[in-house]
């Protein structure tokens, strides 16, 4: 989820939603499951690397992601579809682990709405791809307006699952030897359900769902992943944030069914 290395300073006081930053946990390879989710390293105008997430074509030159995810000073950003990246960490040679140059990169925008200090209000951000963009056989696909609301009614059944993808990391530890040994860097999936919708938490902008080691859930990386209702290619929401430095308990997702998401990404030309 949001900005790797920053989070973990202010995670010992957060007693509210911090941003995810995160990655799939207790979930399994994707494999080629989700070719069309990708993982996004953010550049700042000079070209330094500043923070990574995911993210779901939506069309070949339209990546949608978390709006932490694209806010400044990000100015611009590379992108991969591999399945995996075997690459170790700290080589010099690549920015936070990855190659410097992505399959793709593309310019990042930011709800206009979006704030920073409440960041999990209009929590939505998109790459749109330079070039002819990356073509694949299948692309997520944006909710019917607030089709999301359907959910509500449903309590205890199977149709609440989500399929959440990322490249975050596994598992969150306190000391660094074992954050290393869980961050394969891996594209990732897991079936989180419906904990809270239209809550006096969660409000009528973000969800909570689950994240324990029977449906998995997200964690540090997966920020702007997707969760796709049930096993479609509907992108319900994208990682927002998490409630605390664990990855576990639950995952808080940015609701994409609202008109001011609908609205604004369909200004992209979709």
């Amino acid at each position: 989820m949001r900005k790797f290395l920053a989070l973990f300073a202010v995670l010992a006081a957060a007693t509210v939603a911090v941003p995810a930053s995160q990655a799939i946990t207790d979930g399994e390879p994707d494999l080629n499951g989700h070719p069309y989710v990708g993982l996004m390293v953010a550049q700042n105008a000079a070209g330094t690397p500043l923070w990574r997430c995911s993210g779901t074509l939506v069309s070949p030159k339209l990546f949608v992601t978390a709006g932490h995810c694209t806010e400044s000073p990000a100015a611009h950003v590379e992108i991969w579809f591999d399945d995996g990246f075997p690459i170790p960490i700290g080589n010099p040679g690549n920015v936070l682990g990855y190659p410097f140059e992505g399959d793709v990169g593309g310019t990042p925008f930011t709800h206009p709405d979006y704030d920073p200090n409440a960041f999990f209000l209009r929590d939505v951000g998109v790459v749109e791809i330079r070039g002819a963009g990356w073509q694949t056989d299948t692309y997520g696909v944006l909710p019917g307006l607030n089709s999301l609301d359907s959910l509500e009614s449903k309590k205890g059944q199977q149709d609440r699952t989500f399929t959440a993808v990322g490249y975050g990391l596994q598992k969150s530890f306190p000391d660094s030897a074992s954050f290393h040994e869980s961050a394969l860097r891996t594209r990732m999936v897991a079936h989180p359900k419906l904990n809270q919708i239209n809550t006096g938490f969660v409000g009528d902008f973000s969800l909570l769902l689950s994240n324990n080691a029977n449906t998995g859930g997200t964690c540090f990386g997966d920020s702007g992943g997707p969760n796709f209702i049930g096993k479609s290619t509907v992108v319900g929401g994208v990682t927002s944030f998490g409630i605390n430095g664990n990855c576990a308990g639950t995952g808080g997702v940015f609701r994409v069914d609202r008109s001011w998401s609908l609205d604004w990404l369909k200004t992209f030309g979709l």
